[in-house]
Formats: C-alpha cells, structure tokens, sequence
C-alpha cells in the first residue's frame, strides 16, 4: 500500500497496540494525532481507537513523561514515549540515560524496559537552532540502549515494529522533515534492528548514511552516475548496533568510504563508522557533515547547516580528484 513516513509508522503502532493491551502512548497532543499527524490512522486518531487510558495526554513536561514511562515499562507494560523533537528530549535525558538505559544491567536482568522513545531529529525549516537538532551520536554513546533513524516509509513501519518488540529501550529517531514522504508499504516485511540496506550498488566509493541525508545521497550518486562516477550507496537504518559487516564488504571492494550525515561532523556518529572501517580495512575514509553551529533561522544561515546533494556530490569530486 502507499502510505506516508507518518502512516506507516501509526499502521505500526496500532497493530502493535491491537495485538498486545501492554502497548501504550504518551506525550504531549496524542489525542488530537500528533504535531506531525503520526498518531493518525485513515483519518481516526489512534487515542480514537483505543482509548485515552492507552494513548495518553500527557502535561507538557518532558521529565514527567519519560519517568512515568520508566515506571510503566517497570510495571509490564510497553509505553511508547513521544517527545515531539528530540531538542525537547534534553529535558528527559536523566530518565532515559540513568534509568532506562541502565536498569537492566543494574538489577542483573532481573528488570528490563521496553521502551521506545520517538524523537524527531534534523533541519526543522524556518525553527532555527532549538528545534533543528540532530542528536543521534548522544545516544550511540549510551549503552543500554539500540538507537534507530528510519529513511523511508517501508522502514519506519518495519524499524518501529521492530523496536516495538525488541524487549529493551529504543531511542527511536524519526526526520522532522519526512513526515510527508510517500512510498510503497508492506506491512508483512520484517525489518530487523541492525540490519542496513544497499540502497544503490556502485563501484568507485562507498557512502553510508542514514535518514533524510539518504534522499539527497541518492540523488548526489544520480548526478554523479551521469558523470561516469560509480557511487555505493548504503542505509545504515539502525546506529546501534550498526551494521558493520555489510559496511566493510562494500568498503573491501571499493576501497573508499565517505560516510555522511546532518548532524555535526564534529565528534558524530561517521566517526565512529570511518574508524572502525580505518582500522578493519586500512582504506581511504573521510566524513561529510553539518559545521559546527547552530542551525539559523534566516533561509540563507540554514543552508549552511544543510547537507543537500550539491555538497555531497562536490564533497566526492573533490576527493577522486584529488592528488
């Protein structure tokens, strides 16, 4: 079926939500379907369908919404936490850094906590520094916890149903700006967490990436495709645990990698991916992400902050041409 990034994500949850009474929802503007219309189903709001003692109105105190799901997930039931942009998630980073995270290693798995937390990540247009971040490398750097950025609609039904079921605490990372994307969905394919995608097959360079700098990857390898150039293009999908095995089989046969992201190149999540690859492999690696500032508000500071195909195609040029 073709559904939008924010459809297949409620298709998701509410199948999950009819098979099992212990999934609930809470955050802030359920009841009327979200900020983005994620909590939307063929024009029904999920709180609709099952109920407002399942899908929750929450104040607007990001504190009090995550530690109330921590003790629900303590409880036995499997909260799904919204959190509206992950900016706001700062609020709710005690909860979800030294509670969730850590109670299962803590009590020697004698607890565990089922939760996945949704915060968007990225370029919000025209919101400027507050609302535009891309915070996914916090999060990698927490153990205890698997850490998803979906790219399509496809994965965002199939990553969500997957953290859904995972049994432990999923920062689930969805684009501010994918809402409203389009794509063909089958609601019987698992996708596993871990697991990244070949999006595009080529022989000169890898690039790895993952959500909404996917789209504009792609359309860079388009471009340079026309150019004679053979670009690799891969989804990363899950940041942890990531896939480092698909990642070094393509890097062993191109010998480069360049790997891109939104977020800010400093200290990012492609650091992480071109080292290890650097040191599995001993190939050419460099990164591509955003500088080091605040996203403006002004059309022209924003652009700064993007990652567009434009960049990334010159980012390539550069270094094959390079002496």
């Amino acid at each position: 079926m073709m559904l939008t990034y924010a459809q297949a994500a409620a298709t998701a949850l509410a199948s999950a939500m009819a098979a099992d009474a212990r999934v609930v929802a809470l955050g802030e503007d359920l009841g009327r379907g979200g900020v983005f219309g994620q909590y939307l189903i063929e024009g029904s709001t999920l709180q609709s369908r099952f109920g407002a003692d399942r899908v929750i109105d929450t104040p607007i105190s990001e504190a009090n919404i995550m530690g109330a799901a921590v003790g629900m997930a303590l409880a036995g039931l499997r909260p799904v936490v919204e959190l509206r942009v992950i900016d706001f998630a700062l609020c709710a980073i005690d909860e979800l850094v030294n509670q969730a995270a850590k109670n299962r290693y803590m009590f020697g798995g004698q607890s565990r906590v089922p939760l996945v937390a949704r915060m968007p990540i990225g370029i919000w247009s025209a919101s400027a520094a507050q609302h535009s971040q891309s915070l996914e490398a916090w999060f990698a750097h927490l153990p205890g916890v698997a850490v998803v950025c979906p790219a399509t609609p496809q994965d965002n039904h199939g990553l969500l149903a997957a953290a859904l079921a995972s049994g432990d605490p999923v920062v689930y990372l969805e684009h501010k700006e994918l809402w409203g994307l389009r794509g063909e969905v089958d609601t019987s394919v698992d996708v596993p967490l871990g697991q990244a995608r070949l999006a595009r097959e080529g022989a000169d360079l890898t690039i790895v990436t993952w959500s909404r700098t996917l789209h504009e990857t792609s359309k860079a390898a388009e471009t340079l495709a026309a150019e004679g150039v053979s670009c690799e293009v891969i989804d990363l999908r899950t940041l942890w645990p990531w896939d480092r095995d698909t990642v070094l089989a393509s890097c062993a046969r191109t010998r480069r990698l360049l790997v891109v992201h939104e977020a800010v190149q400093v200290a990012g999540f492609g650091a992480e991916v071109a080292a290890a690859v650097a040191e599995e492999l001993g190939c050419k690696v460099r990164r591509l992400g955003a500088p080091r500032i605040p996203v403006g508000y002004a059309p022209t500071l924003e652009a700064e902050a993007r990652i567009d195909a434009p960049k990334i195609a010159a980012a390539v040029r550069d270094w094959l041409h390079a002496k």
